[in-house]
């Protein structure tokens, strides 16, 4: 899986702008290198998933999938704020459950990929609290309130560039 996660993250430094403008098959290539070799079934998933720990449950059908990925992608791409682009994909990516497997981690990698792609620091999340990065992520799944995640976010950020740079 780490080995999985440096590929994807060396693919997309070696190609900033591959998801500078965000569609499905972006999404998808990027997914596939993080699943590379974890026998874990490629493209949007078409069987029920459930999240541990919450009543939410994603959408089951692929077409209504694909096509909150589409809405997704459309709602992204129409932003101008960098941040707000790259919070979206993390979150809305996460929310949807599009694969099997690594959505979360496809998020991370989306996001970060789009502040690499307009010239910032990415973020690893290290210094969060995992039980707090869930609950932020629960607050959203079951309510649609993002504030929790976006402080997160806020002070991930922060945090890379006080770190890093």
């Amino acid at each position: 899986m780490l080995l999985n996660h440096k590929d994807a993250l060396d693919f997309i430094l070696a190609n900033p702008d591959y998801l500078e403008r965000l569609t499905i098959s972006h999404i998808e290539d990027i997914h596939s290198l993080l699943i590379k070799d974890m026998n874990v079934d490629r493209n949007i998933r078409t069987r029920r998933v459930g999240i541990t720990g919450t009543n939410y449950r994603p959408l089951e059908n692929e077409f209504q999938i694909r096509e909150a990925l589409q809405q997704t992608c459309d709602l992204i791409n129409s932003r101008s704020n960098v941040f707000e682009k790259a919070l979206l994909a993390l979150v809305l990516l996460s929310y949807i459950q599009a694969f099997n497997d690594g959505n979360k981690r496809i998020a991370r990698i989306t996001s970060n990929a789009i502040l690499i792609a307009n010239g910032y620091c990415p973020i690893s999340f290290r210094t969060v609290d995992s039980i707090d990065y869930k609950k932020a992520m629960l607050l959203f799944y079951e309510q649609n309130n993002i504030s929790s995640f976006k402080q997160i976010f806020i002070d991930q950020f922060r945090f890379a560039v006080n770190t890093y740079f």
